[in-house]
């Protein structure tokens, strides 16, 4: 497994009771050794002192945080002032995106793509942070030709991201074939596949359709099958999720990021299954 990045993904809990259970949660996977922790952020950046809150916390811990930084609907002295204020407390790993225009809002600001966010932080930056950004196997909701994302990625790597972390997806195939494009495009950063476990449906159900993410049908009428039967939707979801990541590891793919949720058990369960390194073993 050596040369392999493993990390786990956090939104900024918004009460005192949500920050307990999730310094709880963190510091549960950090005994499995991941590289890192992203950190995600609100809707037009409404979450982003949390979003710094919590990846200072993982890194004053010793462990490295990868805070997420958007550009939709931001100034570049209001990014400018993030980026400073994340080097000055010496966080060296983010990930850049586009994010979503918030509702109400109109106008997508001044760095309109991912592409020019990620050239607008090695402009201020150099080559201080580690830049992920996203890419995405069964593609971008608002991508209305296949050839356009591996363009658009592309642009991203040429601008000065050293890695891509993607949409979750379930259906590996989707992701070996993005990764042959994108290889065959010139595009040689490491590509790991995003990894959703599977607790509810009806939530998974609702990311699933906002992010372009296809449920295969067999999966879908499996877990609608379950209905409220949430224990047998989780070993359902563990099943599944786990020999996918086995798929993956097995033909190569360079780590797995895990969107939690803000939870451990799954995650850490699908590692233990894997039989993946741990400090703690």
């Amino acid at each position: 497994m050596s040369g392999r990045a493993y990390s786990f993904e956090f939104f900024p809990p918004r009460t005192p009771a949500g920050r307990d259970k999730l310094r709880e949660t963190w510091q549960q996977l950090a005994q499995l050794g991941p590289k890192f922790f992203s950190v995600t952020f609100g809707a037009g950046g409404s979450t982003q002192a949390g979003t710094l809150e919590t990846a200072l916390d993982i890194k004053r811990a010793g462990y490295e945080a990868a805070p997420h930084v958007s550009c939709v609907a931001s100034a570049k002295k209001d990014i400018g002032a993030i980026l400073e204020q994340y080097r000055a407390n010496g966080i060296r790993h983010i990930v850049a995106l586009r994010g979503d225009l918030p509702s109400g809002v109109a106008m997508a600001g001044e760095l309109r793509y991912a592409s020019e966010l990620v050239a607008f932080i090695r402009e201020r930056t150099g080559g201080w942070f580690h830049i992920e950004v996203a890419c995405y196997p069964e593609y971008h909701p608002q991508t209305r030709y296949a050839a356009d994302e591996v363009r658009n990625f592309r642009k991203k790597v040429d601008a000065g991201a050293n890695g891509a972390i993607t949409q979750y997806f379930f259906n590996p195939d989707a992701y070996f074939r993005f990764v042959d494009e994108c290889r065959a495009a010139g595009i040689g950063i490491p590509i790991v596949p995003g990894v959703m476990p599977i607790l509810n449906f009806a939530q998974l159900a609702r990311f699933s359709d906002s992010c372009g993410a296809e449920i295969p049908r067999w999966m879908r009428l499996k877990l609608e099958g379950f209905h409220d039967d949430s224990a047998s939707i989780r070993a359902f979801g563990l099943d599944a999720v786990t020999a996918l990541c086995d798929k993956l590891l097995a033909a190569g793919a360079p780590g797995l990021h895990f969107y939690t949720l803000n939870q451990a058990p799954l995650a850490a369960e699908i590692w233990r299954r894997l039989g993946l390194p741990s400090r703690a073993g």
